[in-house]
């Protein structure tokens, strides 16, 4: 869970993605990283580690990037499986986390937001080019690759690049999708930001998207290995399908 500045919304982030986790019967973590924030957010995570042990927290001292909270806490996860929710409140973790079953035949479930009127008309404007321009150019017909992807943790381990800002998500979606792994497509609802603004529609921030999307793209096409890697984990769903398929 990255957050920058996110007092206000970090504590009630938290409780419904550990209440989900509970209605759920889900056991899991939820790794907080402070992401160079300025305000009360780190110091207010440390509060509810004391009363709750399924919350940890890591500290960036400078902001690094959504992405780099990734990695960061995906590198410290005990579970096998793992996502990144937004530290903003805005999404049911609930949403996401019904589909934990799909794990017994996929690898990775990807959500995709079906109440699109919850945005502004010029936010569904942008993701709707952003989709048309990804799907356009790495051949694909996602409905989104932003969202709050489950993965198959040890599925991570063939990534060599790791994206460190705002396109980190569709980035890793890409790559596995184009390595051959397993994947669903879920439909999500997202709900409304109760507090602050958002970070992602930033000309500093479009500006790194524009330069990793120019980076996978590259990689896409002029690097050999981008697809022909296939070194499939051995507990990996797609390892397994293809193992059965061959003795059939």
């Amino acid at each position: 869970m990255s957050a920058l500045n996110e007092e206000d919304n970090i504590i009630p982030a938290i409780d419904h993605t550990l209440r989900a986790l509970d209605e759920l019967g889900i056991e899991g973590e939820i790794i907080v990283v402070s992401d160079g924030s300025t305000d009360n957010t780190a110091g207010l995570v440390k509060q509810k580690m004391e009363e709750e042990k399924r919350v940890d927290l890591l500290i960036h001292d400078a902001p690094q990037g959504i992405g780099a909270s990734f990695w960061d806490s995906i590198d410290a996860a005990k579970g096998d499986i793992v996502a990144l929710f937004p530290a903003d409140n805005e999404n049911y973790p609930k949403e996401t986390l019904r589909y934990f079953k799909l794990f017994y035949d996929v690898d990775m479930v990807i959500p995709f937001v079906f109440n699109k009127e919850v945005r502004p008309l010029c936010r569904n404007i942008i993701s709707g080019l952003y989709r048309f321009i990804i799907n356009s150019t790495f051949s694909t017909s996602l409905n989104y690759t932003n969202g709050t992807v489950l993965y198959r943790k040890s599925i991570l381990k063939c990534i060599r690049y790791r994206c460190r800002g705002f396109f980190f998500q569709t980035d890793l979606v890409i790559r596995l999708i184009k390595k051959g792994y397993l994947f669903a497509e879920v439909p999500c609802r997202l709900g409304t930001r109760k507090e602050g603004t958002s970070k992602a529609l930033s000309f500093s921030s479009l500006y790194r998207v524009m330069r990793d999307y120019l980076k996978l793209a590259r990689d896409y096409y002029f690097t050999a290995k981008f697809k022909r890697d296939m070194d499939f984990p051995e507990d990996s769903l797609t390892y397994i399908r293809r193992k059965t398929d061959k003795q059939l």
